[in-house]
């Protein structure tokens, strides 16, 4: 039976004139500390991890922004915070290292930990000297998270856990990761009974297992908890609510330009050499999807404001995402027709370089934050369609 039907808002959002200082600093700053990085790494994007370079980013108040100061942030806008967030990722910076804090494990903390968590961590994620990952996904539970298995018991003074968590990018390299696991035995609606703890990587019976993505990186990581004691302290929130924070938690990580920017530093190389070559056709080609990328940027930037207005756009963020992810699959295959370019790392040139990486990269770009087909069930949950 249909849902009740919920509408979708993308109200126009529109950048205030003097955010383009802000947008001038990020440039020079980028300028100055990428100058020697080499254009495969720049089409790499958001998943190069650069823990160096994250510092500098924090040095320059751009972890965090939007948090009180009391936890070591900004207090900036929302809207700040975007227009620093678009100006790396058109870059093609390597801000993988503070990425997941900054983006969605700060906020929640924020929203539901306890007073001593924010005290904790938030501090030390602004200034660069810890970095989070997220432990969701798991092995044999495919797209349906709710299906996970990783389970804690209760026992004197925390809690053990034993499970697996698989596809977690990253881990290897961070120092905490906000895990969901089953706190109680699953029921008639399995969404119940899951929470979410911080998890020190350090801790005795956990174990990360990396493992290599198409790229030939260890990208991605089994974690492996073998009766892991967790402290009391640990649990985000109240035991059975995890399922809420963590659709709250998703609602940061799919409404970002990084949904549609992952591919941009290789539309930019392809553009430019279409221009030097005069090309017109292949032109043509690149100005429709740069038109599609400024319909994307937009709602990105509505989502941006009703996230600054204190709301939830948890559908509108899927809808991004949905398209998005189509938007960035879409743009090494036309580059490659357009130019008739051969993707190989071996290339002398750095087009053939980035299309290369790119290209290897693009199917993930329909996996990370949530499958196609997981997005569009939840759009259409909410317009009332099933």
């Amino acid at each position: 039976m249909a849902g009740a039907v919920r509408t979708i808002e993308l109200p126009l959002v529109t950048l205030p004139p003097g955010l383009e200082a802000i947008r001038g600093e990020v440039r020079a700053f980028i300028e100055r500390e990428l100058a020697a990085h080499p254009p495969e790494r720049r089409a790499k994007s958001w998943l190069a991890f650069d823990p160096a370079f994250s510092r500098k980013v924090a040095e320059r108040g751009w972890v965090g922004m939007t948090w009180p100061r009391r936890y070591g942030g900004g207090e900036r806008s929302a809207l700040e915070r975007y227009v620093v967030l678009e100006e790396l990722l058109a870059a093609g910076a390597p801000v993988a290292a503070h990425w997941t804090g900054d983006r969605q494990s700060g906020p929640m903390l924020l929203r539901f930990g306890t007073e001593a968590q924010r005290a904790r961590f938030l501090p030390l994620l602004a200034r660069g000297e810890i970095f989070f990952c997220i432990g969701m996904s798991e092995p044999d539970a495919g797209s349906d998270l709710a299906a996970i298995r990783t389970r804690a018991r209760r026992v004197d003074g925390g809690w053990r856990v034993t499970g697996a968590k698989l596809w977690t990018s990253n881990a290897q390299r961070s120092d905490f990761m906000i895990s969901l696991v089953r706190t109680e035995p699953p029921g008639p609606v399995k969404q119940q009974g899951l929470s979410q703890f911080i998890v020190d990587l350090k801790t005795p019976g956990i174990a990360c297992r990396p493992i290599d993505d198409i790229t030939g990186e260890p990208h991605f990581n089994e974690v492996v908890f073998d009766d892991a004691f967790l402290p009391d302290e640990s649990l985000v929130g109240r035991p059975g609510d995890g399922w809420q924070q963590v659709t709250s938690e998703l609602a940061f990580e799919r409404s970002g330009p990084e949904r549609f920017l992952s591919a941009f530093p290789l539309l930019v190389e392809a553009w430019s050499q279409a221009q030097r070559a005069g090309n017109a056709a292949a032109l043509a080609q690149f100005g429709r999807l740069l038109a599609h990328l400024m319909t994307l940027r937009q709602m990105s930037i509505s989502v941006a404001g009703l996230l600054q207005s204190g709301r939830d756009p948890a559908i509108e963020a899927a809808l991004i995402k949905d398209l998005g992810m189509s938007f960035e699959q879409e743009v090494p295959r036309v580059v490659q027709a357009a130019l008739g370019a051969v993707p190989t790392m071996a290339a002398r040139d750095a087009l053939s370089r980035m299309l290369a990486m790119v290209t290897l990269l693009a199917p993930s770009f329909s996996l990370r934050g949530g499958t196609r087909e997981i997005m569009r069930g939840i759009i259409a949950r909410s317009l009332g369609l099933r």
